[in-house]
């Protein structure tokens, strides 16, 4: 039986999340999600299962919306803030998302504010 679109995607991520694992020798994890409206990004501590920052297209007065540019503010806005806790280094976990377009974006913008990955 052949699986649905759904399951496809929760098996990559599974997929993915398992050879982060193996290459992140104790650095945290930059998470992204991705919905049709809007885009969130965590910097998440594994080993201490907690969430040290995170940052949304929902944040702030002016709602960003679901465009590159809105993913592009969002990882400025969480790279800022990781640099403001002390985490330089991160492991980007795409969760399965295909690095195109948004994701892409958000990922390029969190380099260029400071992060390493």
């Amino acid at each position: 039986m052949a699986l649905s679109p759904r399951d496809l995607t929760k098996k990559r991520a599974q997929r993915v999340r398992t050879r982060l694992k193996k290459v992140s020798s104790g650095r945290p994890r930059l998470s992204v999600f991705r919905s049709s409206k809007n885009i969130y990004a965590q910097v998440i501590d594994d080993v201490a299962g907690v969430t040290l920052v995170a940052a949304s297209s929902l944040e702030g007065d002016k709602k960003r919306g679901s465009d590159k540019d809105a993913a592009a503010a969002v990882g400025k806005l969480v790279a800022e803030r990781a640099i403001e806790k002390g985490v330089k280094d991160v492991v980007f976990d795409r969760g399965g998302y295909i690095y195109h377009g948004r994701v892409k974006a958000l990922a390029d913008a969190a380099r260029e504010a400071g992060l390493n990955f």
